[in-house]
């Protein structure tokens, strides 16, 4: 028998996922080309050149031994300067490479924050729409994930909403901008009055709350979108950062944490952090990859190339009769169902081949997400298909 914990986990087992696994499953059927599978954000961008030169590099120039065996369980020693030279240039911040854990991406710096931070029964505060393995990640370590209520007008955070649901348990809240699945990037306005309430309720409570920025679409902006730095607003910020989008490396597994001097408790967290990575299995970020992506701090994937399918894919659901508000970063598109149950509305989406994410995937019903890192060709090959299905509607 499976743990009950685990039990739990497979019956909610990513609706992502198994819409990508259906793609597969139709593509055998009616062929790849005749399947539009917007359901996974995986980059359709090739890495940039510089990175094949910098693997090249490491491979040919770096001793082997060192490329390819153990260190310290934050990462290399001038791997994580390098990561802090890079943002104290970006943001005028004075990290060193004691300030930075390097991760097992994203996901895995998350579970490291929150394996260093929750006792059982501490609460954790996400935003609707949220990347709905959050949830998972806050249970892993006995935690209790309550989610803010969305605002669909601007799909900005709800802070009416989330200053009543702040309490003496609440350990952290994770803030996602540009958001997964929206598109939205949050403004320093919504930024500023979210840290004066968290300021407040730490003075109310006597507690600390940290603040987690997963930032895996930092660099993923459109139209000089500016994304604000979180921790200029609140001292209590932890940032997460990956790798997979800004460079197209999503299976490399390889992204940082930022642990500021500035936070409350901040030697134990680092020292704790520390000993998770080791503890949780990864022991280490993939050594090879930490070198390479050392080397590439200054690059990024090719932003016009998710423009254009974004300007697409969003006129020509506009064109259909579909409504959703235009994403100002990342590379998904949350789209306002036609009817109140969107998974209904996905079915007959599959109809038509055409495979969405309903939104109650990220606590948000009622809209679907598209992912529009695919291939522009697929993107044109789909909108007759999208025509077709609203006449249901209409």
């Amino acid at each position: 028998m499976i743990s009950e914990k685990m039990q739990g986990y497979v019956k909610n087992s990513s609706a992502i996922r198994a819409m990508f696994e259906e793609g597969k499953r139709l593509a055998s059927i009616y062929g790849a080309e005749n399947v539009y599978d917007f359901s996974l954000g995986n980059p359709n961008v090739p890495a940039p050149e510089a990175v094949k030169e910098a693997a090249l590099h490491v491979l040919n120039e770096e001793d082997s031994l060192m490329v390819h065996g153990y260190m310290s369980n934050s990462g290399y020693e001038d791997v994580r300067k390098a990561v802090a030279d890079s943002l104290n240039n970006r943001f005028g911040t004075h990290y060193d490479e004691s300030n930075l854990v390097m991760t097992v991406g994203a996901a895995g710096g998350m579970n490291v924050i929150f394996k260093t931070l929750l006792n059982p029964g501490d609460e954790v505060i996400a935003f609707a729409p949220y990347f709905g393995e959050y949830r998972a990640y806050v249970t892993n370590y006995d935690g209790v994930l309550k989610v803010v209520s969305p605002n669909t007008e601007t799909f900005q955070p709800n802070l009416e909403a989330f200053e009543e649901l702040l309490t003496e348990k609440t350990k952290a809240v994770i803030v996602n901008t540009p958001n997964n699945p929206t598109g939205v990037v949050y403004s320093a306005e919504t930024l500023r009055n979210l840290a004066e309430i968290l300021e407040k309720k730490q003075k109310e409570y006597g507690t600390s709350i940290y603040l987690i920025s997963d930032e895996p679409y930092r660099e993923l902006v459109y139209g000089g979108v500016e994304v604000p730095w979180i921790p200029d607003f609140y001292w209590n910020t932890i940032v997460g950062y990956s790798f997979s989008k800004s460079l197209s490396l999503p299976g490399e597994r390889i992204g940082y944490l930022v642990l500021p001097t500035e936070m409350d408790d901040s030697e134990a967290i680092k020292n704790a952090a520390n000993v998770a990575t080791r503890i949780l299995g990864y022991v280490n970020a993939p050594s090879f990859f930490q070198r390479v992506v050392a080397r590439c701090l200054e690059e990024k994937a090719d932003i016009a190339y998710y423009d254009r399918n974004r300007e697409t894919l969003y006129e020509g659901l506009r064109k259909a009769g579909l409504s959703c508000i235009k994403p100002e970063g990342a590379f998904y598109l949350f789209v306002k169902s036609p009817v109140e149950d969107e998974k209904e509305f996905c079915e007959e989406a599959k109809k038509q081949n055409l495979l969405l994410v309903p939104g109650s995937s990220f606590a948000c019903p009622g809209y679907v997400r598209l992912a529009y890192c695919v291939s522009y060709e697929m993107i044109v090959r789909s909108l007759p298909h999208f025509e077709e299905l609203m006449k249901k509607y209409r």
